[in-house]
């Protein structure tokens, strides 16, 4: 309890002190009474200096825990980053009563003096509070943690600090946002990269009603898997979304692992979707404008005779399509659209350098290929024979995945070469949708019993015929 409060005024008549005692009088004049304990301005200014310096000690323990102690325990930036917070105010909490404590300050003689601030605080300091409470919360359950992605309202950027009042954006262009900590604590915020980095995040693209639906799906997959920055795994997925106005509306959505650079990689695919869009022949819905008889009359004769046909020319895409590939697959021949259309969302490419193996002699049959660019040798390397060179849009391995045989021979790329892999859980989905599929290729691989036997595998006998055979031997391999 504060029992009184003397100042120290000079009066117009006072003069300066003419000795070292007067000097030391003043600076020990009592200024300030709390609890029995006098404060002059000399034990005023060491109370403050010692307050700094426990505050400049509580940031030195902060960066020792986060730089030295947690790194070893393996923990993430914002986890170290919230503990070494919490350890920095324990110990100026502590520091500050433990200085009053030394100064003979009786704390309990603060009560009165500390419900006044608090209803000070109550009242006039609500929001001020509100941001210290929220960052606790912050720093205990760590919703959004040093070196997060996020987005609050319509600021994106990382996560750089959480202090005790804010918390400090650093946006795409380099600016630091401080946003009040009630504002992430109350409000919806959007973490990318909360416990996994990987987000998905999609395209909008709208094409002529006079497109193949299906050549658009495989030219944004095209697309999709020449961008490096989009994975693989999860695969890209295109979906066919409306029927508008003369336009077919798409969307794609990919996976990428760097949230930051969403906006360039974006950018980058758009790119991309231009490029295969032009060489697949795709055309952009454009805005249409009805004419009547006679302004087309008007037009007609306005145009000299010739004209016409010397400059206007219909070109046509000349790029193999990968479902004209897989229609050359014996097995894929009689697929429809929706079925072909399956694989090609399902399948990927894979581009490989010169002299590289892309699988070995009795390795797993777990995919087959179609060769979209550059040439393949085919080696039996017990026997140390080249067998064949297989060219753009070839297709090898096909037997080994749907037989579930080892490899006959080694394949590797005699340039850099592109593949469409077509790999066995691929498969493996398609017949478990279509089913009748899987007559069709055991009809198919009955005519191809010399194929079959080179592969070590005997059909025909008195109890079963070749084909249920075939259909039994691809029902166990994959399921169905």
């Amino acid at each position: 309890m504060i029992d009184s409060i003397h100042l120290a005024v000079l009066g117009e008549n006072a003069t300066l002190p003419d000795s070292l005692d007067d000097l030391l009088g003043l600076f020990n004049f009592t200024l300030i009474q709390i609890g029995g304990v006098r404060l002059s301005f000399a034990s005023l200014s060491l109370l403050v200096l010692q307050i700094g310096c426990v505050m400049v000690f509580s940031r030195i323990i902060k960066q020792v825990i986060k730089k030295r102690i947690l790194p070893g325990f393996g923990l993430e930036l914002g986890t170290r980053e919230s503990l070494s917070s919490l350890a920095s105010y324990i110990f100026t909490i502590a520091g500050f009563f433990f200085v009053l404590d030394s100064a003979g300050i009786n704390l309990s003689s603060l009560t009165v003096f500390a419900g006044a601030i608090g209803l000070a605080i109550g009242i006039g300091f609500q929001n001020l509070a509100n941001n210290f409470i929220s960052g606790i919360i912050l720093l205990l359950e760590q919703p959004v943690r040093v070196g997060d992605f996020v987005e609050v309202g319509s600021v994106f950027g990382t996560v750089e600090r959480i202090s005790l009042r804010s918390t400090i954006i650093r946006t795409g262009n380099g600016f630091a946002v401080f946003l009040p900590n009630s504002s992430l604590a109350n409000n919806s915020v959007i973490n990318w990269t909360h416990q996994d980095p990987n987000c998905c995040i999609s395209i909008r693209i709208s094409v002529a009603d006079t497109n193949d639906s299906m050549l658009v799906t495989e030219a944004l997959l095209a697309a999709a898997h020449e961008e490096p920055n989009i994975l693989a795994s999860p695969r890209p997925q295109v979906f066919f979304r409306s029927i508008d106005n003369g336009a077919f509306l798409f969307e794609m959505e990919f996976w990428i692992t760097q949230p930051r650079r969403r906006s360039s990689i974006k950018s980058a695919l758009l790119f991309l979707v231009q490029a295969k869009f032009r060489e697949y022949g795709i055309t952009y819905p454009s805005n249409r404008m009805v004419i009547s008889v006679e302004q087309a009359r008007e037009i007609a004769d306005s145009i000299p005779v010739g004209e016409l046909a010397t400059n206007q020319k219909i070109t046509r895409s000349t790029a193999i399509t990968l479902k004209d590939l897989l229609r050359k697959v014996s097995y894929f021949a009689n697929l429809n659209d929706i079925e072909l259309r399956h694989i090609i969302e399902e399948g990927h490419q894979k581009t490989l350098p010169p002299d590289q193996v892309i699988c070995r002699e009795n390795d797993p049959g777990d995919s087959f290929y179609i060769i979209l660019s550059g040439s393949v040798d085919v080696i039996v390397e017990s026997i140390g024979k080249h067998v064949a060179i297989r060219e753009a849009g070839e297709f090898i391995g096909e037997m080994s995945l749907l037989m579930g045989t080892p490899r006959t021979a080694t394949l590797r790329t005699l340039e850099e070469t592109t593949l469409f892999v077509v790999d066995r859980g691929n498969l493996q989905s398609l017949l478990r949708r279509h089913q009748e599929l899987a007559d069709r290729i055991s009809e198919e691989l009955v005519q191809r019993q010399d194929s079959l036997e080179r592969l070590g595998i005997k059909v025909g006998s008195q109890d079963e015929p070749p084909l249920i055979q075939i259909r039994k031997r691809i029902g166990a391999i994959f399921g169905i």
